[in-house]
């Protein structure tokens, strides 16, 4: 099986301790560049009667586009952003089970098992989300469902612990909703 992601459970802590210095990071960074670019445009080509709006715009896009490249780049592979990564990797994990929700839950009615897996996976990940952004109250909505999911894999003899995110999970999922 192709795992996509696998949760990993982090304090909340310093996860948001971490996630606050790199986002102060990358911040910084782009309000240097977005300061810097456009002084050295409006330097080098500018002029002093016309209007440098043009050169402004162009080095504050630039200096966006910069930041967004040292960032995947760069920083993405730093011990620093690490947590950010983490954070946003579980994010697009959700947000790829969210795509596909009426097909799992249509699934999951159905007695899917690869779909019962799926939604697991999206309760698990949910819950650490929440825990990790320090939101409990969201967590709440789905206290029941969660929970009868939970038993109807414990019957089926089905590992409740659905830590890691399969492709082929998605792909099924997918596939079944055509036929």
């Amino acid at each position: 099986m192709s795992e996509l992601f696998r949760i990993e459970h982090r304090d909340p802590e310093a996860f948001r301790r971490q996630t606050r210095r790199s986002t102060v990071i990358v911040i910084a960074l782009f309000a240097v560049l977005g300061m810097a670019l456009p002084a050295l445009l409006i330097g080098v080509f500018g002029s002093v009667g016309d209007s440098n709006f043009g050169l402004n715009l162009t080095g504050v896009l630039l200096a966006a586009a910069i930041t967004a490249t040292l960032v995947r780049t760069v920083f993405l592979k730093q011990p620093w952003m690490d947590a950010a990564a983490y954070g946003w990797r579980l994010k697009r994990s959700l947000m790829r089970v969210t795509n596909q929700m009426h097909q799992v839950k249509d699934g999951v009615k159905a007695g899917d098992e690869q779909a019962m897996l799926l939604l697991r996976f999206y309760h698990l990940g949910l819950q650490e989300m929440h825990h990790l952004d320090g939101n409990s109250s969201d967590l709440l909505e789905l206290v029941a469902e969660r929970e009868q999911l939970r038993e109807a894999l414990v019957a089926r003899g089905l590992p409740e612990d659905q830590l890691a995110l399969r492709s082929e999970w998605l792909e099924h999922v997918a596939g079944s909703s055509k036929n």
